[in-house]
């Protein structure tokens, strides 16, 4: 019961009923006792809601956990950000902050600011610490689970030897759950976003670096060490630049958002930034256009090299630099059908994602609901 409320946010007691097998007047007995303990209130849907399909009848009753049932924190490091939400569970967000700053090679600095935000979105939602369930948070390297560390010297070198999760715990007090971004952002699209509806998604992150987060047999896939899905370090050209992986060619050296900046600053000169290439390339800027183009085609051909092997139902391409759309995705799709197999390129559809550069923060909102539902169920009197 308590995790169909955390899945869906709002709504209706018949679907409740359904999913779960049981009864409706189970159900409704639950739900009353939930609603005396200020846990779970009736809302009305708006739009984006769930809506019933019936034609007649009784209209549906919609609930959603309230504010006191407990609340997240959702902490996202990209390679040049930190970004950190809360949110009730009912799916709500209550409070954001984000902050520019160089992650990869500053570990301690960057803990402490997120730890920093934290502070202050729960302020702002005005929450009360023992409201607050824990916290989730994505980095931009593969993750050890098991040890809660980076598992990658040269993708993040200063988190060597940093135990995240444990340090991230000691700043701020609380439970704290600790992945690899691109993972958050395939749990956020499959579950809220562009991916819903589908068992087998590969979720393609283009941002300062480029990550790939799988869901397979609708379970996230982060193989044996945690590093399955870094598409990023897929050899495209051997014999060009080097990657700070060790490699040469690697897609991030070519179709990154930080490549695409480094190859236009030539002309636009050294503060050019990617926001500003995303709107030149908008308004017709044919160096942006093209850069954007070169990318989308290079990225194709590793998502080719990706689905002949996983063969996945769809593809959401996520992250900064898919906000270009089709500048991107025309070309990236043209590579794909020309490198992919023809039963893999007409299986997959390539779509971009719903959540934009929101999806690794909201992906961890949803990790912390899932991670921390035993101690919602604790709670219960």
């Amino acid at each position: 019961m308590l995790a169909k409320l955390r899945e869906h946010g709002v709504v209706s007691q018949a679907q409740i009923a359904r999913e779960t097998g049981l009864s409706r007047t189970t159900v409704s007995g639950v739900v009353a006792e939930l609603r005396d303990q200020g846990l779970l209130v009736d809302v009305e849907p708006g739009d984006g809601r769930p809506r019933s399909s019936s034609r007649g009848g009784r209209p549906p009753v919609f609930i959603s956990l309230t504010h006191e049932a407990g609340a997240v924190i959702g902490i996202d490091f990209g390679h040049s950000h930190v970004r950190v939400m809360a949110a009730d569970l009912g799916h709500t967000v209550l409070a954001e902050r984000q902050r520019q700053l160089r992650v990869d090679g500053d570990a301690v600095g960057a803990l402490d600011s997120a730890a920093e935000l934290v502070e202050e979105v729960i302020r702002e939602a005005g929450l009360k610490r023992s409201m607050v369930l824990g916290a989730a948070m994505g980095v931009p390297g593969p993750v050890d689970l098991e040890r809660g560390t980076v598992a990658s010297n040269s993708i993040l070198p200063g988190w060597v030897g940093v135990n995240a999760e444990a340090e991230m715990r000691r700043r701020i007090r609380l439970p704290v759950q600790v992945d690899n971004d691109a993972n958050l952002g395939a749990l956020a699209e499959y579950t809220m976003g562009a991916g819903r509806g589908c068992s087998e998604l590969a979720y393609v992150k283009l941002s300062t670096g480029i990550g790939c987060g799988l869901v397979l047999r609708g379970r996230a896939y982060r193989g044996v060490s945690g590093t399955a899905g870094e598409i990023g370090h897929t050899c495209i050209d051997e014999g060009g630049q080097f990657c700070y992986c060790g490699n040469r060619g690697c897609l991030e050296t070519l179709a990154s958002g930080s490549a695409v900046v480094a190859m236009l600053r030539r002309a636009y000169g050294d503060d050019l930034t990617l926001g500003q290439v995303l709107t030149m390339a908008e308004a017709g800027e044919l160096a942006c256009r093209r850069a954007i183009e070169d990318a989308g085609r290079h990225v194709g051909v590793a998502v080719a090299n990706l689905c002949n092997m996983l063969n996945p139902q769809r593809v959401v391409v996520g992250g900064q630099l898919s906000l270009a759309a089709d500048i991107l995705l025309e070309p990236l799709r043209d590579s794909f059908r020309r490198y992919a197999i023809q039963a893999v390129a007409e299986a997959v559809e390539i779509v971009a994602g719903n959540l934009g550069e929101r999806a690794e923060a909201i992906g961890a909102l949803a990790l912390g609901m899932r991670t921390f539902e035993p101690v919602l169920a604790r709670r219960r009197p």
